[in-house]
């Protein structure tokens, strides 16, 4: 095969002839559009048909660059597009079949051997496995790093810095505090409250359900590392289960703390009028 080669140049350039037919084929997955297929799509077909006719030629082991770059690449359009990995898949086994009907029109015309068929028809399966492997696997490291990026942005956005006054601010906590969220608080309280030019923070647990010791030092890090700054940090929405929990657990809290948000404000002592 390696020998002869330079023989099979001919089905390398019969599939490059048919390139716009294969590129204009049907959608092999049924959720694309045609019109994505022709904006979106079509490149990365283009690219994959010209790796499968250069591969005719090189052999799969120099193709393995070229299939590299191309399976990143369509990996991230199909992430961003929010596309399902069988769509990537699907496309890879239909360019399989229609090119392996190219490769056996080309070896009955040339009155190749079954050997030498089989062995295009096997380096070009080599060819496409090692697509799938590449898309397979770049698609779920792209999809696990956009999954961490969005909830990062939405661990960010949860523990927001709103100003009530020129010198007062809040931070509404909802829901749980694990270790990732409490960092965010502390990053957002030190960051945000020194931007703002804040003297006050009020921490408003009206949303935490249940607060342990570890959610209890988590909060009272980011009080004492705010008072290091020298904004003054209080409690508010302690609801009464809470606070039997915090007693039950030992927990005792330094500075004022209120029942409600409301009261907080109200505070003359707290935030300026």
């Amino acid at each position: 095969m390696q020998g002869s080669r330079e023989n099979f140049q001919s089905i390398k350039d019969a599939i490059l002839t048919r390139k716009e037919d294969l590129i204009n084929m049907p959608p092999a997955h049924s959720i694309v559009s045609d019109n994505t297929l022709t904006m979106q799509l079509s490149p990365w077909r283009k690219k994959l048909i010209e790796v499968y006719a250069n591969s005719m030629t090189t052999g799969p082991k120099i193709s393995e660059s070229d299939i590299e770059e191309w399976g990143t690449e369509v990996s991230g359009l199909l992430v961003n597009l929010q596309f399902p990995l069988d769509v990537g898949l699907n496309e890879i086994s239909y360019y399989r079949n229609s090119i392996g009907e190219i490769v056996r029109d080309e070896a009955i015309r040339q009155e190749l051997t079954l050997t030498e068929f089989y062995s295009i028809i096997s380096e070009f399966d080599t060819v496409v496995d090692h697509a799938i492997q590449i898309v397979s696997r770049s698609y779920m490291e792209e999809f696990h790093r956009t999954i961490e990026t969005a909830k990062y942005a939405i661990d960010e956005l949860s523990v927001p810095v709103v100003q009530l006054t020129k010198d007062t601010g809040v931070i509404p906590i909802i829901g749980e505090i694990d270790t990732n969220r409490a960092r965010y608080l502390m990053l957002n309280a030190l960051d945000q409250g020194a931007e703002m030019g804040l003297d006050r923070l009020i921490l408003d647990l009206s949303g935490v359900s249940v607060v342990d010791t570890m959610v209890a030092g988590q909060i009272f890090k980011v009080m004492d590392s705010l008072r290091l700054i020298g904004i003054d940090c209080v409690l508010s929405g302690v609801r009464p289960e809470v606070a039997q929990t915090m007693v039950n657990l030992g927990i005792k809290v330094e500075g004022k703390v209120y029942s409600s948000l409301r009261k907080a404000i109200e505070d003359k002592a707290i935030v300026a009028k």
